[in-house]
């Protein structure tokens, strides 16, 4: 199979049998590394080629996280419930390297192409699985989307505000591609396995866990101490030197200054406020934490006084650690975010623009980012490539 541009995965073949985002993005982020990915799709599409007709947006629209997470592949059309098609698709796979998934097992499993059929057909194959709480277990074939079991039921919602507060909604596909990363990290540790033993296997990941993995400072602090490490607001924060704060003209500074002791010194002389060294209510991390609410109100007043860049440069000039609160117009213009940016290869007819690049770079290669495939487009290529093989 051809097409993929050279990479770290070049000479790599990956099967798909992914919906939505999570599989998607884990075999979009091969396919960026240079994997030939052949996405098989039914003849309805992968649902996430519609999902702005689907919430009732224009449905002509181009859909810009389809395009992210499906660049650079191969569409393949497939009904699998026709002997024909399964034969094809056993065919790819003999032929793959990998195969990644993000439909329930149990679906796949009344299909024939379960781990276990597939593992045992076809030894040589790295299988790799997303679902939404594990492969094992009462919720295993439950269906999950990040906001459920990524961001409701890891624990991860209901750390991120106080008690009694409502916890606002996870931002669309958040969870689907910090698990479809923690899937390709976990497909290539069982690549580099296979390079000795030559057998594959399966290679799972879960939204549930990757959530529960992202809060494992919390989950680590209730295991080993039997407490939550609470959740308080902005000007109750224990921390005021990890706190933001808004300037004179509406943005905000982020405070990075974990080393309370260290960096104190280092803000007073940025705000010019000596007097509160003296003070006994700050005069060390632990007091500061005490007295958070007071010292907020504090800087609060301080940091209204001057714009975010005249604090940018102020902090800049005294070694204060900080970030900007950027909104997502301020990263698109950002000199510095500009590596994680690329440009998208148009098809007939289409503008140039511009899409989120994988967050991984490689020396000596420049990732580009091949073309967005319609519904379809490469069945008879793919179909074609391997009746040539069989002659």
């Amino acid at each position: 199979m051809g097409g993929a541009a050279a990479g770290p995965l070049a000479g790599i073949k990956v099967v798909e049998l992914g919906v939505w985002v999570a599989g998607p993005a884990a075999a979009g982020i091969m396919a960026d590394w240079g994997a030939d990915v052949v996405k098989i799709e039914p003849s309805t599409g992968d649902p996430q080629r519609s999902v702005f007709g689907a919430v009732g947006v224009n449905s002509e629209l181009p859909v810009p996280p389809f395009e992210v997470d499906n660049r650079g592949k191969r569409s393949v059309v497939l009904d699998l419930r026709t002997d024909e098609h399964v034969s094809v698709l056993h065919d790819l796979l003999a032929d793959a390297d990998v195969l990644v998934t993000n439909m329930r097992q149990a679906a796949l499993g009344r299909l024939g192409f379960g781990h276990a059929e597939v593992c045992a057909r076809h030894p040589h194959l790295v299988y790799g699985a997303i679902t939404g709480y594990g492969m094992q277990g009462a919720d295993a074939d439950r269906a999950g989307y990040d906001t459920g079991a990524f961001w409701a039921r890891s624990g991860f919602a209901h750390t991120m505000v106080p008690p009694g507060e409502m916890p606002p909604g996870l931002r669309s596909g958040a969870g689907d591609h910090t698990t479809g990363m923690t899937l390709a990290a976990g497909v290539m540790a069982k690549l580099v396995e296979r390079s000795t033993t030559g057998v594959g296997g399966l290679v799972s990941t879960s939204l549930l866990r990757t959530g529960m993995y992202s809060i494992a400072w919390d989950m680590g602090i209730q295991l080993r101490f039997g407490r939550r490490q609470g959740t308080r607001s902005r000007e109750q924060n224990p921390s005021p030197l990890v706190n933001v704060y808004p300037t004179s003209e509406g943005r905000a500074i982020w405070l990075i200054c974990l080393e309370a002791d260290r960096h104190w010194p280092k803000v007073l002389t940025a705000i010019e406020r000596p007097d509160l060294a003296d003070e006994e209510r700050y005069l060390s991390a632990r007091s500061r934490m005490e007295n958070c609410e007071p010292l907020i109100a504090e800087l609060d007043a301080v940091f209204a006084t001057r714009t975010l860049v005249e604090w940018g440069a102020i902090f800049d000039a005294n070694d204060v650690w900080w970030a900007p609160v950027q909104s997502i117009e301020d990263v698109i213009a950002d000199p510095q975010a500009q590596p994680g940016f690329v440009d998208m290869s148009p098809r007939d007819g289409e503008e140039p623009y511009r899409a989120v690049r994988t967050p991984v770079d490689f020396d000596g290669f420049d990732m580009p980012a091949g073309p967005v495939p319609r519904l379809g487009e490469h069945t008879d290529q793919v179909l074609e490539e391997f009746e040539q093989r069989d002659r």
